[in-house]
């Protein structure tokens, strides 16, 4: 399917799996990655498998077959229609924005500018670029509303020192860590090899529960 998000790029391709009478969790990619990532493929189905609606979908640099994002108020206009469409096919019910690092990021940026969702969550928030925590991306995270759950590998380079994330987090209005020990920025644990698709099916049940404990109790 493709969904139009009223830039001059046009559409971009999304893959929607309905799960009937579940909640609705829109997936974006990371920074050098498309919606089709093992990690994400993964994912997707295992939330399937918690009776969770998923939809993955690209950011207009990825559907042009860049590896470089384009602005951010790209992103974010693309999160916004993904967002709006999500809303207008699942009408009264729970919508949640979930983002693997820049992803996630751009989700934020979003609901920081109102984009109506109920819950978010950051796989691997980029805090800041690695070995530079002197450039934090937090200024905006005080003005998002919806509950947040950062899905954290405590090895990330990303968010070193970890004390950065968890001030940033303390300073959020509602939002929560989940720790994965010994995990890197994609959740990699060192001396443990598995597929990608196994890592990312493997956070399912984090963002299942997240899910039920928003307000209005499992949809």
């Amino acid at each position: 399917m493709r969904i139009d998000t009223g830039l001059p790029g046009g559409e971009v391709s999304a893959d929607w799996a309905e799960a009937e009478g579940g909640d609705v969790i829109l997936i974006a990619h990371g920074a050098g990655s498309g919606k089709d990532h093992p990690f994400l493929v993964g994912l997707s189905a295992a939330l399937h498998d918690h009776g969770l609606s998923t939809l993955r979908f690209n950011f207009p640099y990825s559907e042009a077959g860049r590896r470089i994002p384009g602005p951010a108020a790209h992103a974010i206009a693309t999160w916004q229609a993904v967002t709006a469409w999500a809303r207008e096919w699942r009408g009264s019910g729970r919508v949640i924005a979930c983002g693997k690092s820049y992803g996630g990021r751009m989700a934020s940026m979003a609901a920081a500018e109102g984009m109506p969702v109920d819950g978010l969550v950051y796989l691997g928030y980029p805090l800041h670029p690695p070995g530079r925590p002197d450039r934090p991306r937090v200024g905006h995270l005080p003005a998002v509303v919806p509950p947040q759950l950062f899905v954290e590998g405590g090895n990330d380079p990303f968010i070193q020192p970890v004390s950065q994330l968890e001030e940033a987090v303390a300073s959020c209005r509602d939002a929560r860590i989940a720790w994965i020990e010994g995990g890197g920025h994609s959740f990699e644990v060192k001396g443990a090899k598995r597929p990608a698709a196994e890592i990312g099916a493997a956070l399912a049940p984090l963002i299942a529960e997240f899910a039920a404990s928003l307000p209005g109790g499992p949809r």
